[in-house]
């Protein structure tokens, strides 16, 4: 939902700048580079105008812009969740990420390992503070051995005041959700460096590869 109040208003913006509101652009989806730039700076721009539209815009042109970016935020969190895919071992079926949440991944020594986080405000619907990570490999029929018995969910995140099932690294802190840490290197690294010093720590040695992180 974050994600989509910020696209809505990012294209508000884009989509009644210089151009008039009726005015027909040319469909160029060739210029990635060109298009992230611009709608990067205008997404800026957005987050810094507030929330109320122009009283000039019309129920139509409100609900118009509610569809297309509902359909550009459908799509970008398609492809952001693919963060993972054709990871090793790839008989491991692709675990699937709690919503309002997110899974830090990674694979050592042909074992996948996958960590469920939850956003601030939610909490895990099982009890699992010393259960920091889910693993799949031969070693366990590449199959991941979670608390949900039998599938690819390793964790739910339910909505909650207080966090008490998890350990307190297995939450994004608050103002800091699973997209705004998966948006900064810096604060992506460091989630992926905690994860690896747990692996560590829990006696998973070996050469790291295919990290990533999905959001929910």
């Amino acid at each position: 939902m974050a994600l989509r109040a910020a696209l809505t208003l990012l294209c508000s913006l884009t989509a009644f700048s210089s151009s008039g509101a009726h005015e027909t652009l040319p469909l160029n989806c060739g210029s990635n580079t060109e298009i992230f730039e611009r709608l990067s700076a205008d997404l800026k721009v957005a987050g810094e105008c507030g929330e109320t539209p122009p009283p000039s815009w019309s129920a139509q042109q409100t609900a118009a812009l509610l569809m297309y970016t509902r359909n550009l935020s459908d799509s970008l969190h398609r492809h952001q969740l693919r963060g993972c895919k054709d990871a090793e071992p790839k008989q491991c079926p692709e675990p699937e990420v709690p919503s309002d949440g997110g899974l830090a991944c990674v694979t050592v020594d042909n074992k996948r390992y996958c960590k469920p986080l939850c956003n601030s405000g939610f909490d895990f619907g099982f009890l699992r503070r010393s259960r920091l990570f889910d693993e799949c490999g031969e070693h366990t029929g590449y199959k991941w051995n979670s608390q949900y018995v039998g599938g690819s969910k390793l964790a739910v995140c339910n909505e909650a005041t207080i966090p008490v099932s998890g350990a307190a690294s297995a939450y994004f802190p608050k103002h800091q959700d699973c997209l705004t840490t998966k948006s900064n290197s810096q604060l992506t690294n460091a989630t992926m460096e905690a994860f690896s010093a747990e692996l560590r720590s829990g006696g998973v040695a070996g050469g790291r590869q295919q990290y990533c992180l999905v959001c929910g």
